[in-house]
């Protein structure tokens, strides 16, 4: 099979959760002989492309210039899709998997439709309905559950800019969010099949108005690296908290520090994550941090498995509406409990007194209330361990990722959803 994946970003210029989960899936797909082409967006000076070949992977970067917010925003609103339909061509794939279309032109849909070429499209996060991607506004960072009206988008738009003085012409970012979602609001409609990483994922994008009973819901795969062994775990004397992920306000890294600063008693923290990404936001919790708060920085594959395992128990304060969370199933693969936030897929997969502790997102008492509790007994944390439910496999995500394309090939999915 011919297999064309078009996703925004993609390693090793761009890592984050839907880039790696393509680079995962195409790299899969190739081993199992498949055709794959990865057509995906780039940072550069100009115009252009450029292509490589990885392991069997044909992978086509495409840029336009240094990519920014406003640009990327633009970007789908563009109605020159040119470049992308003539590569789509060029190589006329049997299927096209859409992983994130941010910062390519949404127009290019015409042309795909009418090669006749099938697509599905996996909702990784919010961004076919919210510009921002994860349902927090930049007005005043607090969730949101959707657009009213196109009114509060517009308020983001203005507030993400910078410019205030664009309320004198509220109407026009306002029009922009509207064409925006019908743009988007027309690929989603005529996919054949929509992908959803959770069940949570899955409802909130029916109740806002993707077709019901056409998205499917699959987690993603996980498996630890090839290169990695469990190591016998000693007896701790101090409990280990741990934060593995992005270094991003939305993820509420400096809720879950503010919290462990009040704790007393035997007891240390480890964050790991790349502090670079955003330096503001670094310094913000190194200064939030106790002596006994250790920043391990942007860890390796086989590294990050290692700081889970020496673990105690991992800490995911979100303040968004995670979808799926890959650290959080790492953690259950690795037999280590959760501390989560009560939101968004969180709150189905951690099962609060029986693999973890579910909390109040943004309230940093009743989270340091929670992490002293555990310090105080650390027998809560055994008794925890090792009942978190396994993820699946990688294999078996493929396996579900084969069926979902076949019948997309054969046109019945829709059919069958209906």
């Amino acid at each position: 099979m011919r297999i064309l994946h078009l996703v925004h970003q993609y390693p090793p210029e761009y890592i984050g959760g839907v880039e790696l989960y393509t680079h995962t899936v195409a790299h899969y797909q190739a081993r199992l002989g498949h055709t794959v082409t990865v057509v995906t967006g780039s940072s550069a000076e100009g115009g252009g492309h450029h292509r490589q070949v990885e392991d069997g992977v044909e992978v086509i970067a495409l840029h336009n210039g240094v990519a920014d917010p406003r640009g990327r925003f633009l970007a789908t609103l563009s109605n020159d899709a040119a470049a992308v339909a003539a590569l789509i061509h060029a190589r006329q794939p049997d299927l096209i998997h859409v992983q994130h279309l941010m910062g390519l032109p949404a127009a290019l849909l015409g042309s795909i439709r009418a090669a006749g070429i099938p697509y599905l499209i996996t909702l990784h996060d919010y961004w076919w309905i919210c510009a921002n991607a994860q349902l927090l506004t930049n007005y005043s960072q607090t969730r949101c559950d959707g657009p009213i009206a196109y009114l509060n988008c517009t308020r983001c738009l203005i507030a993400r800019s910078g410019q205030p003085y664009l309320w004198a012409a509220a109407p026009v970012p306002w029009g922009l969010l509207v064409q925006r979602a019908r743009l988007l609001g027309n690929w989603v409609a005529n996919a054949g099949a929509l992908v959803a990483p959770s069940e949570f994922v899955r409802s909130w994008y029916e109740r806002h108005g993707a077709p019901a009973g056409r998205t499917i819901v699959v987690p993603h795969g996980v498996d630890p690296p090839d290169a990695w062994t469990p190591r016998p775990r000693a007896e701790a004397t101090k409990v280990r908290f741990l934060y593995l992920g992005g270094i991003a306000p939305q993820k509420g890294v400096h809720i879950a520090l503010d919290a462990f600063r009040r704790v007393r008693g035997a007891a240390e923290f480890h964050v790991a994550g790349d502090l670079g990404v955003d330096p503001s936001y670094a310094t913000q919790l190194q200064a939030l941090a106790p002596p006994n708060v250790r920043f391990l920085g942007r860890l390796d594959r086989v590294t990050l498995w290692d700081a889970l395992s020496a673990a105690d128990i991992l800490v995911t304060p979100s303040l968004w509406h995670e979808t799926f969370c890959f650290v959080v199933h790492e953690a259950f693969a690795a037999g280590i409990p959760v501390m989560a936030a009560r939101i968004g897929a969180l709150q189905d997969v951690v099962r609060d007194g029986i693999d973890g502790i579910l909390l109040p997102p943004g309230a940093p008492d009743r989270w340091a209330t929670a992490m002293q509790a555990l310090v105080d007994d650390p027998a809560q944390i055994k008794a925890m361990r090792g009942q978190g439910r396994r993820p699946i496999s990688v294999a078996s995500h493929m396996e579900q990722l084969e069926h979902i394309y076949a019948g997309v090939l054969a046109g019945t999915h829709g059919k069958n959803h209906e």
